[in-house]
């Protein structure tokens, strides 16, 4: 599909256009006039640059910030750094009197964080001194779901994703986390918890919510404590690293939180010594977050390992989201701990069958085991949203659900809240939904046709259901469907890095609680537990060093659908095998590869990339080296040593060459490994290459908001869009699209990883009436057409 457009009904702001170089003659004197392009700096997101509404920006500054100066051998102080951030300052209030600075940076960001009309914005790109303005992101805690675990039924034993990792016979090694500083950038944690108190002295960390130098946990807010327990919790349950120290950095309230925020707490994180952080939290956005990601990178330069969640957005590809997008950082996916899997058929009345019956979720086998042991009245709430169970009995019954409006973990959690002891939830569409593994009660899945039959035996007045399930198999170790894919756009890299396990993982709770969470969130504090414990063994260790012992010694977690491993894209190296990792004598840095794009139309491209071996062992070893692309396909080459010999103690670098003919190749997405043998170990090292244009989405969300002068809508996009149009459509009360209402705007040469455009409310001159309707986005970028719909509400 491809549409024809004219330029842009509702044109941005184009400062490219205004400052370009142009010149033209002077008919008066005979003479000519030469206009030159005036210097800006850059700008990255498309900011409605037209509207006065009050935007926050993060500015840098082309003054080296004290970190990065310092791994360049130059001198860099606070006074100076102050010194040209006040001239900017300076400039920039001369220029526009309503701006005000918020947040300071000199540490590992050089710059400041300001708010400013929008349309004041291209005048900061002028100032001398600044070097580039970023998008103030919105960030949110990345976690699935949440349950309170009672202390009825609480145990130790309930925290088992530390022993699978190895966390145990880490402490019987001896390696605890003693003397290793863990920073959690998060909500704030509980400090005064049984289980964490041990970990805090008298200085805690802060708290940039309410700016105070008390990072306790919000009202109504779990997750940083929940992350510091997986950590280095030591009472009722035990965290990786028990013997940890922790520091706490509230950034995100219980609205989420920003990148202005988040980046002062990586800096005053990395200023009070860190040798950990971690950061549970991330947006949606598939493109480096510049701000943040410059901290984080320059945060791993200085020292301080960095572990961030991958994201909760899976398990397409292409969707890990800012932070876990770092280039340096450790970014981490969810896997789902060995479960049993179990049959289930339900009886209604005689002759009703329901074929399609499965085990969707269950909070634990001895809950889900316990349907069996009578008859149930079960009763149909609709969508199962909370307001669908007032004024109806639910106590020791079965919710009836219909799929839609919202996640299975919320419509699980309302029927656990009214009373209910199980779920069962069917399809509003043909075919079969997902699994949800750790839902709040037992819950059974069907399809349509079969919630048809449930529905009938309702109005039939049969209301009695029965269960028979019964164990079926044992599943190991597997991704959970809801961790985030990579690779990353503009990059290409592999992410996640590793994985951990995320689903069901049970840690502290303010007061003195104890919850289950699931989650990315949950998955990432294992893996900056796990680095306490290595920098406790080798505390001369580097980020690189951390991140290469984690990654080279991950287990590969294999896809039981299949039988074969799951791409690099979903888990990274593998999940984390502590020991492993404590134990290793080699070292491959770094852990992945990506040869990134391969878009010759015909002929042979050769792309260079090289890693480091490093010998940790006391005796010389020799090396070999074997690269495997899937398939083995004819037009990919990979030249390496054939083997290299390293001294004891020693690192040397392996230069790798591949060679690319992609006439001989379909364009696509082509997965490798890069095996490593010592002649007893082997290390793998994942790698991917692309052949031709990626096949990112073009876009992946869109939004409508409400504004002072009108209406904000946008879209996401991760790598721009050179032709991008906002169709609006009427939203039926059936769910259906209904009639084509206007476009409400088009527009060229969009940049990554948004867009915006101010809307006044109107199609045709028309003031549409407040409510839902159907959003349509056309994007055509690098070739490919993409066109997806969004509900979205004007009010």
């Amino acid at each position: 599909m491809r549409r024809s457009f004219s330029k842009g009904l509702f044109g941005l702001l184009s400062f490219v256009l205004i400052f370009s170089t142009f010149s033209f003659g002077a008919a008066a004197n005979g003479g000519s006039t030469q206009v030159t392009e005036l210097p800006l700096a850059e700008i990255h997101g498309d900011i409605e640059l037209s509207s006065n509404r009050p935007t926050s920006v993060i500015v840098e500054l082309t003054e080296e910030s004290i970190v990065e100066a310092k791994h360049k051998g130059k001198k860099q102080t606070k006074a100076s750094l102050k010194n040209e951030r006040d001239k900017v300052k300076n400039a920039l209030t001369k220029e526009v009197k309503n701006a005000d600075v918020n947040r300071e940076y000199d540490y590992v960001f050089s710059g400041f964080s300001v708010e400013l009309p929008a349309n004041e914005i291209v005048k900061i790109l002028a100032i001398p001194g600044v070097k580039a303005v970023y998008p103030n992101v919105h960030y949110t805690a990345d976690v699935v779901s949440a349950e309170e675990v009672s202390a009825e039924v609480f145990s130790p034993a309930m925290m088992n994703s530390a022993p699978f990792i190895g966390s145990n016979e880490a402490w019987e090694a001896g390696f605890t986390g003693e003397g290793v500083k863990v920073a959690v950038i998060d909500t704030g944690v509980d400090y005064t918890h049984p289980d964490l108190v041990h970990a805090f002295g008298d200085y805690k960390g802060y708290d940039f919510v309410d700016d105070d130098n008390d990072p306790q946990e919000g009202e109504g807010q779990y997750h940083g404590t929940h992350v510091s327990g997986t950590v280095a919790a030591n009472g009722a349950i035990k965290g990786v690293a028990p013997d940890a120290t922790l520091l706490g950095y509230r950034v995100l309230g219980p609205n989420g939180g920003s990148t202005e925020d988040v980046v002062a707490g990586i800096e005053l994180a990395v200023q009070d010594g860190a040798d950990v952080m971690n950061l549970s939290l991330g947006n949606s956005l598939n493109n480096p977050d510049w701000a943040t990601s410059i901290a984080l990178d320059w945060a791993m330069a200085e020292g301080v390992v960095a572990v961030t969640s991958n994201g909760n957005a899976g398990p397409n590809n292409w969707t890990v989201g800012s932070p876990g997008t770092s280039r340096e950082a450790i970014s981490v996916g969810a896997t789902q701990l060995p479960y049993n899997v179990y049959t289930s058929d339900i009886s209604t009345s005689e002759g009703v069958e329901y074929p399609t019956a499965k085990v969707m979720g269950f909070p634990s086998d001895e809950e889900l085991l316990a349907l069996n042991e009578g008859e149930y009245e079960f009763v149909y709430v609709g969508l199962g949203a909370a307001a669908d169970f007032e004024g109806k009995d639910l106590e020791g019954k079965i919710a009836l659900i219909s799929r839609g409006g919202f996640a299975f973990v919320d419509k699980a959690e309302n029927a656990k809240n009214a009373g209910a002891v199980g779920a069962i939830i069917f399809n509003n569409v043909e075919g079969e939904h997902a699994d949800v593994p750790g839902l709040a009660v037992p819950t059974i899945k069907t399809e349509l046709s079969d919630g048809k039959k449930l529905l009938d035996e309702l109005e039939a007045g049969n209301n009695k259901i029965s269960f028979d399930i019964a164990f079926d198999q044992r599943v190991e170790e597997t991704m959970a469907g809801f961790s985030s894919r990579g690779p990353v756009t503009h990059t290409w890299m592999i992410k996640p890095d590793v994985s951990a396990p995320g689903v069901n993982i049970v840690s502290t709770f303010p007061g003195e609680g104890y919850a289950a969470l699931q989650g990315t969130s949950m998955a990432s504090p294992h893996v900056a537990g796990a680095a306490a414990l290595l920098l406790e063994k080798n505390p001369n260790w580097s980020t690189e060093d951390v991140k290469a012992a984690l990654m080279n010694t991950a287990a590969g977690v294999v896809d039981p659908a299949t039988g074969e491993e799951y791409a690099h894209n979903s888990q990274g190296a593998g999940s984390i095998r502590i020991v492993d990792a404590l134990n290793t004598e080699t070292l491959v840095a770094p852990g992945s590869h990506s040869f990134g794009k391969f878009v010759k139309s015909s002929g042979k491209q050769v792309e260079k990339q090289s890693f480091e071996i490093k010998n940790l062992s006391n005796k010389a070893k020799t090396y070999s080296f074997d690269v495997e692309f899937a398939g083995n396909p004819d037009g990919i080459k990979v030249s390496t040593s054939n083997n290299l010999k390293v001294k004891a103690g020693k690192t040397q670098q392996v230069d790798l060459n591949v060679q690319v003919d992609t006439s001989k190749l379909e364009p696509g997405y082509y997965e490798g490994t890069i095996t490593v043998s010592d002649g007893v170990n082997t290390f793998d090292v994942p790698s991917i290459l692309f052949v031709g244009e990626p096949d990112y989405p073009r876009v992946t969300g869109a939004f409508m908001e409400k504004a002072e002068e009108g209406y904000y809508v946008g879209a996401y996009l991760p790598g721009g869009a050179e032709v991008l149009a906002y169709d609006l459509y009427q939203f039926n009360a059936d769910g259906t699209i209904g009639d084509q209402i206007g476009t409400l705007g088009v527009f060229e040469n969009a940049t990554a990883p948004y867009h915006e455009f101010l809307w006044d409310g109107k199609v045709g001159g028309t003031e549409l009436s407040n409510g839902d309707y159907v959003m349509a986005v056309y994007v055509e970028q690098a070739g490919v057409t993409e066109y997806k719909a969004y509900l979205v509400t004007k009010e």
